[in-house]
């Protein structure tokens, strides 16, 4: 008997109260297995498959990419009624089909975005050619991103939308990108922010890792890197000074007395912050195996909900662009983050009045000055940059 089945957004997380569509991987009238991914989600922590709750048909789609929705709005109706006279589903093209199928013309074009397609037609890049271009967007389609990439090679500039005769290009905000922007300005103009910065001796830890990376990884199986031991290092400091790991709420400071630190990582949409869970209790090599991990599923855009939640204090590294200072915006609710500049050899004095070339990198603590006090952090500096000098084990 027919049946039809009302699917709706559901909860993502515990905060998350809405999310933007990005893709359809089906259109209307197609054929869907249970638990198969029906669309693309995105919020303002991460991307998400919605998988179909049914096996059918696609009767109606309900939502728009880049429309927002609310949790339990409705974005589809599948008809449940045995489908008998359905030709089995085909796999996914191999890139061989693709240029095959190209010659049909129409049925490439349900496969290409409207936008993959407009750039083509400006850049007379045919089907065939398209087809033949590496994919690395969702599902194996070719993304926007993918055909750009291409025409540089090719030495052509990407398309730009124009204002008349004026080189000006006009690009719509994704949901992600839309909800960092509120979240920055509510946690800029809500907390006072004060930023202190100190230079940090890590010559020890970059001759430690020099010596011991070939041996980590094939222990490990995964890289030794300066992060696993900042993020050792604040876990460290933060028993220290408590308040550096806490939130406000009201006129109450809750102090949590668990370290769940955030790594900011960059990907196409934007910045996704994944947590490790109770850092204070880690190791450098359990520190580096989530600091692996959680990158790889950040940009392969594969991280869970729940891996991106319950921050408690935010690190990023910007020093990996080369950046050698920076004053990050604190991460609401949280009231600090730690800022990572570049390495540097400098020729430094030390102690003993020599001259010598040494490892050198900046460390910024941006904070909410409501909660926190300038000798306070000042002291949370500090301890940081102890542990960083001195406490060079694994």
């Amino acid at each position: 008997m027919e049946e039809e089945v009302e699917v709706k957004l559901p909860k993502l997380g515990e905060s998350i109260v809405s999310a933007t569509v990005v893709q359809w991987f089906k259109k209307e009238g197609d054929i869907v297995k249970l638990d198969e991914p029906l669309l693309e989600v995105s919020t303002d922590k991460v991307n998400s498959e919605i998988p179909s709750p049914v096996s059918g048909r696609i009767k109606a789609i309900h939502a728009a990419p880049d429309e927002e929705l609310d949790v339990g709005a409705l974005i589809a109706t599948i008809t449940t009624a045995e489908i008998t006279s359905a030709a089995p589903e085909p796999q996914e093209p191999k890139k061989a089909e693709k240029t095959a199928t190209c010659s049909s013309g129409s049925s490439m074009k349900s496969f290409f975005t409207p936008v993959v397609l407009k750039i083509a037609q400006e850049k007379g890049v045919n089907l065939e050619e398209l087809a033949n271009i590496p994919a690395t967007g969702a599902g194996g389609r070719l993304s926007k991103r993918d055909l750009e990439k291409y025409l540089t090679q090719k030495g052509q500039k990407p398309s730009s939308t124009f204002a008349s005769t004026e080189q000006i290009e006009r690009m719509k905000m994704t949901g992600m990108r839309k909800m960092i922007a509120e979240n920055m300005v509510r946690s800029f103009y809500e907390a006072p922010h004060a930023t202190l910065v100190n230079e940090v001796d890590i010559t020890k830890v970059v001759k430690f890792i020099a010596q011991e990376k070939e041996s980590f990884l094939k222990k490990h199986g995964y890289k030794l890197s300066i992060t696993s031991f900042i993020a050792k290092a604040i876990a460290s400091a933060v028993k220290e000074f408590p308040l550096i790991n806490s939130s406000l709420d009201g006129d109450t400071i809750v102090v949590k007395r668990f370290v769940n630190l955030g790594i900011a990582v960059s990907v196409e949409q934007g910045i996704l912050v994944p947590v490790i869970q109770n850092c204070q209790g880690r190791t450098i090599p359990d520190i580096a195996k989530e600091v692996a991990a959680l990158s790889e599923k950040a940009r392969s855009n594969r991280l869970d909900p729940n891996q991106v939640k319950e921050g408690t204090i935010t690190m990023t590294n910007f020093g990996m662009s080369g950046t050698l200072i920076g004053v990050p915006i604190i991460r609401y609710p949280e009231v600090a983050i730690v800022g990572v500049g570049a390495i540097q050899k400098k020729v430094v004095a030390l102690d003993d009045d020599t001259m010598a070339i040494r490892s050198m990198l900046h460390l910024s603590l941006t904070f909410d000055h409501r909660v926190i006090d300038g000798m306070y952090g000042c002291g949370f500096l500090a301890a940081v940059k102890q542990h960083l000098e001195q406490d060079i084990s694994i």
